[in-house]
């Protein structure tokens, strides 16, 4: 019965994340974080940009949460790889597919073009506003009809 509850809080984590992180970028990284946020809007001179900051503090959080709980497994553990399972999937969704910080994987399938073209919509502007679609993995219906 513990693993259905380790799995639970896994996914239920990864949900959560995409909540926080589209709040966190509608709000904060669109708001009083743009200073930071906004080299991620211009083109990038090098391998590194000063928006990479956030992921290297998602990860330090995830990581603490699972050494925190590593020694018995417990909630922090799996709310930590909840994290880290998000941050793997944003890595490749938004820095390979979307960015092509490496030789992107070409697809044609539906939901993965809809992301994409919701998210070239969202760097459209170079600018802290007007700003839309900012979410990872979830975005308006509009992006995903042929």
């Amino acid at each position: 019965m513990k693993i259905l509850a380790y799995i639970v809080i896994v996914l239920s984590t990864i949900a959560f994340m995409e909540l926080i992180s589209w709040a966190m970028h509608k709000y904060l990284f669109h708001g009083p974080l743009w200073f930071i946020h906004k080299t991620h809007h211009q083109q990038r001179h090098g391998w590194f940009e000063l928006n990479d900051l956030f992921s290297i503090g998602f990860a330090t959080f995830a990581l603490w949460l699972m050494w925190v709980g590593h020694l018995s497994l417990d909630y922090h553990f799996w709310i930590g790889t909840g994290i880290s399972i998000y941050g793997i999937v944003y890595f490749i969704f938004h820095d390979w597919f979307i960015h092509n910080r490496f030789k992107a994987f070409k697809s044609d399938n539906r939901y993965l073009a809809g992301i994409r073209r919701a998210h070239k919509i969202h760097h459209k502007s170079t600018d802290k506003y007007p700003s839309e679609e900012f979410g990872l993995l979830v975005a308006s219906r509009k992006w995903f009809k042929k």
